[in-house]
């Protein structure tokens, strides 16, 4: 029992405490995810900022180096003697060509080749800057300065000369001075000389300009010199103060092994003076230090606190080689963020603390208010808990929502006495609908499904007379069940309504059969009397008079196709006396129940079209089993016929040993059927070259053409040994006469090896020795014959070694390679129980060995490749998941190859352990192999002999005889016969010389 709480609350308080911690709990969130957004945006922001301040310094530096790291590559692609003009570097067109590269690459301070004899020439690009000028000494207005050092000479020494030219070339001075610069000594030369590619020098500060700047160098092709280019770093230091733009913050720009190559910031980041070329690392000053990690990443930003405050760090990396960068780093401190986040989170508390100081006193009063209103519904509520529905008058509030719940009250106080009555008329009705679901999923067939669902249906709504029509392919609709009706259905006329052009709707002046009108336009109708518009006299001539009150709704199915319409006619009411019409609260539950109906009648039709399928596609295996092979014909589609129409006539028995056998139920005949179809399943997976094994030595062809071949061999050999006599002096005549009786002697031979291979009934043992000896003779194999062999064939010679050539081999052999070994993975689980003799080995194609069979074409092995189709065949049908109604198929398809006696295969089963269907099949299976007529490897039995062959078994207990009896004496052989059979293959039978003997 419910025990009531101990302390109670007053409603006016509890709204009053909720707003007051509503707003202190909102202000807190509010603050914590504001000063958390506005901490990260502020991070976002500076590390935005100063990725773009970074970014601004890397890109120039980037197109600087890739501009001449794309000339460098492309110069020292060029071959060392394609430079030289009578062992010395061609000025005259080296000259122009590094000019107009210059010109090309206004970011390069100077171009240069330098040799390995210490020639050396160096274009410089002036442009007329007067630092350059005044370092140069060179003559105003001078364009292009050319350095040419000649190296060493017994008759001269190095010597220097300077040419100075103007943007046209014109030269405005030259002099000549003695060389102490030797290339050969630098490192840009040293290093390009023994490392591959693009080589890039530490930075340093260049002698002819006195400022800082780096060398790009690469050896020539022919490694007779290298190409280089200085690249000068002057100025970095005035841009990089410029790309800060008066932010509050520093720039750094460092080269491959972290030197200081430029920097600038504010006054208070630097503290003194930052040397060029140091490391970053040993300057002393922590905000430049700070930069130190972020050279070993190629781009990326982070948050370093630094000497107690937080800045915000931003680096990219200026590739000059694979291997060297330089990086430029530029950071900002965050307290320019993040000071405004501090003033926000204030300026929201106090907001907060100004809205609950407003709020509280107006929220208490309020809640006072409505709290005297819902004192007096809580007295209500109490009455109807104790079902008292008396009151009248409404509780009343100038609350919208509180006068609303007092009108409620009321209302429901009133809706409650009249729904119970009608709540109990729905849970009757619904109760129909649940029992009709019930009722409805045991029927099996569709009339059973009709009648159930027109019974229920006049149940339900209290019909008089309830129909159901239904459609068919013709545009019908034909009347297929009654409930309340004495005459039966077949005797009715089917409504027309293919065609109808009717309206979504009634229409005066559109007259229409209102069945035929629901069928059309998919929706219900519900007519009270004769209503205008619709045609009634197919209703009148069934019920005898015109319908007081009409129903109709259509029967639909998934994707909305039309089944059929159930009609309900005569309406009564509750006591069953007649009433005007329907209620139109009954058509919704009609609606469902024909839903049910349509289920049911859609899941009748998917089963049968699953079982139509099903057995299709079994069909369609047992078609694709006889077309797979010539030799077995249409052999899968006749056995399972030959097998219906014995076990039909055995049904028929009613005295005997086979009075007991009978399909009773339509599924043992589907089990039955779909065994027989299956009968042969496994054959899917014998190879073609088994079943088609015409002559003894075919495999994938027939290997007689190579061992005649060989008999070629001995004869050109013996026809080669007759010559070489001749040519010897040997007496003509004598040597014809034995090449005439080698060459006799090799037809003969041969005409015996050809005929053993075509196979017979049985081979004697004389010819088989015979063949043994012509196999000893001996050829010489010159050629190796282990070329253009497949992957198994090669394994199979594994371990056998290959004899040096030429060679003396026999002319039959059974080699090693001819063995096909049985693998673990093609034995059988134990649990199947099957008892036939495995040959060792998978396959044999000894030569020798084929040609020996005694009867017939196959080898032990092929014959067991072929019976094992039925193991196959049983495994097969194991692996599916077939239902109980079909439990039987394996059986019936898996054992038509045994025999009474127990001596068949796959599992030497006797005949207490085959039932009825399993020795049916098997006489099936037998006279139509016998019979049959497109088998291209033997000719057809004629009808008598066939039946006489099977008498023989039957003799030998091979199959049932009296189901031998019933196959003769029930005719089932001459009618299979006349329908299957050519006429050249019927004749006579005198049935009484086998039945019962």
């Amino acid at each position: 029992m419910h025990t009531p709480p101990k302390w109670k609350v007053r409603f006016y308080l509890l709204p009053t405490l909720l707003l007051a911690a509503f707003v202190i709990l909102l202000a807190l969130i509010t603050l914590s995810i504001l000063a958390s957004k506005f901490d990260t945006m502020a991070r976002d922001s500076a590390q935005t900022l100063f990725s773009q301040v970074a970014q601004r310094n890397a890109d120039p530096l980037q197109a600087t180096l890739e501009t001449v790291r794309r000339t460098v590559a492309q110069q020292a692609r060029r071959n060392a003697r394609q430079l030289l003009l009578h062992d010395r570097l061609d000025r005259a067109s080296l000259v122009p060509m590094l000019i107009a590269t210059l010109r090309a690459t206004p970011q390069a301070y100077s171009f240069f080749y330098g040799m390995e004899n210490d020639e050396f020439l160096q274009v410089i690009g002036v442009r007329a800057d007067p630092a350059v000028i005044a370092v140069l000494q060179a003559p105003s207005g001078t364009a292009f300065a050319i350095r040419h050092i000649t190296p060493d000479t017994p008759d001269f020494r190095r010597r220097e000369t300077w040419t100075f030219v103007d943007e046209d070339e014109a030269v405005l001075a030259e002099y000549e001075q003695r060389a102490a610069y030797v290339p050969r000594t630098r490192q840009w030369y040293t290093t390009a000389r023994v490392r591959p590619g693009l080589q890039v020098s530490e930075p340093y500060v260049y002698d002819s300009l006195r400022d800082l700047g780096l060398t790009l160098s690469q050896a020539l092709e022919g490694g007779a010199g290298v190409f280089g280019a200085d690249v000068a770093l002057r100025g970095l230091e005035g841009f990089a103060a410029a790309s800060l733009r008066g932010l509050d913050g520093g720039l750094i720009v460092t080269g491959p092994d972290g030197q200081v190559l430029a920097a600038h910031a504010e006054q208070r980041f630097v503290g003194q003076l930052v040397p060029t070329l140091a490391s970053v690392d040993g300057l002393g000053n922590p905000y430049f230090a700070a930069a130190g990690p972020l050279l070993s990443e190629a781009d990326g930003s982070r948050i370093v606190k630094v000497q107690g405050e937080h800045f915000a760090y931003a680096n990219r990396a200026v590739p000059i080689t694979p291997a060297d960068a330089l990086h430029v780093v530029a950071f900002s401190p965050m307290s320019l963020y993040s000071g405004q986040i501090r003033q926000a989170r204030d300026d929201i508390m106090v907001f907060a603390a100004i809205t609950l100081l407003i709020c509280m006193p107006l929220v208490f009063l309020m809640a006072r208010r409505i709290a005297g209103t819902l004192d007096t519904l809580t007295r209500e509520s109490k009455r109807i808990q104790r079902m008292d529905f008396s009151g009248d008058e409404p509780v009343r509030s100038v609350f919208y929502e509180i006068d609303l719940l007092g009108s409620a009250h009321h209302t429901m106080k009133t809706a409650i006495r009249e729904r119970s009555k009608a709540l109990d008329e729905a849970m009757g009705r619904l109760a129909r609908l649940v029992e009709n679901g019930v009722q409805l999923s045991a029927r099996r067939t569709h009339d059973e499904v009709l009648r159930q669902t027109a019974e229920s249906a006049r149940q339900l709504v209290g019909a008089q007379a309830a129909q159901f029509w239904l459609a068919d392919v013709a545009g019908s609709l034909t009347l297929a069940a009654v409930a309340g009706m004495a005459e039966a259905p077949d005797t009715r006329v089917a409504v027309p309504h293919a065609g109808l052009a009717m309206p979504r709707g009634w229409q005066p002046g559109v007259v229409a059969d209102p069945c035929a009108w629901v069928a059309v336009s998919h929706e219900p109708l519900l007519l009270i009397g004769s209503e205008e518009g619709f045609d009634l006299s197919a209703q009148q001539r069934l019920l005898g008079e015109l319908p007081r009150g009409f129903m109709a709704v259509p029967v639909l199915a998934r994707g909305n196709k039309l089944l059929g319409v159930l009609a309900l006619a005569n309406a009564r009411d509750a006591a069953g006396e007649a009433a005007r019409g329907f209620a139109p609260s009954g058509l919704r539950y009609v609606q469902t129940l024909v839903s049910q109906s349509g289920i049911a009648l859609e899941n009748l039709d998917l089963l049968r079209q699953q079982r139509e399928l099903m057995e299709s596609l079994i069909r369609l295996i047992a078609g694709a089993i006889d077309t797979k092979s010539a030799h077995t014909g249409a052999h899968c589609a006749r056995v399972p016929e030959l097998a219906r129409m014995l076990a039909q006539e055995a049904c028929h028995v009613q005295e005997g040993p086979l009075a007991s056998f009978s399909f009773q139920t339509e599924d043992e005949w589907t089990e039955f059927r779909i065994g027989t179809w299956l009968h042969d399943c496994g054959k899917v997976t014998t190879p073609e070259h088994v079943v088609d094994k015409a002559t003894k030595l075919e495999t994938l062809n027939n290997r007689i053409h190579e061992i005649r071949t060989r008999f070629e061999v001995l004869l050109r050999d013996a026809r080669i040994a007759q010559l070489e006599g001749v040519q010897q002096g040997g007496d003509p005549a004598a040597l014809q006469a034995a090449y005439e009786a080698r060459r006799a002697q090799l037809m003969a031979d041969f005409a015996l090896v050809a005929e053993c291979n075509i196979g017979s009934e049985s081979m004697p043992v004389e010819q088989v020795a015979r063949l043994k000896e012509i196999g000893a003779q001996t050829w010489m194999r010159h050629f190796d014959d282990r070329l253009g062999l497949s992957h198994d064939e090669e394994r199979r010679l594994e371990g056998v070694p290959a004899p040096a050539l030429p060679t003396r081999e026999t002319l039959l052999q059974d080699k090693p390679n001819h063995i096909i070994p049985r693998t673990a993975a093609q034995r059988y689980d134990p649990r199947y129980g099957f008892k036939m003799d495995v040959p060792d080995h998978l396959y044999n194609f000894g030569e020798l060995y084929n040609l020996s069979i005694e009867r017939g074409t196959l080898t032990a092995e092929e014959r067991y490749k072929i019976n094992e189709h039925i193991v196959q065949t049983i495994v097969m049908l194991d692996q599916l998941p077939f239902p109980p109604n079909l439990s039987r198929v394996g059986e019936y398809a898996g054992t038509h190859h045994e025999t009474l006696m127990g001596t068949g295969y796959p599992r030497r089963l006797d005949e207490r352990q085959l039932s009825v269907p399993a020795r049916i099949m098997a006489i099936a299976d037998i006279f139509e192999a016998l019979t049959a007529s497109d088998r291209p490897y033997k000719k057809a039995r004629r009808l008598s002999e066939a039946v006489r062959i099977l008498a023989s078994f039957k003799r030998r207990r091979h199959i049932d005889g009296d189901l031998f009896d019933l196959f003769l004496t029930s005719g089932v052989y001459r009618r299979y016969a006349e329908r299957y059979l050519a006429p050249s293959q019927i004749d006579d039978v005198d049935i009484r010389d086998y039945v019962g003997a």
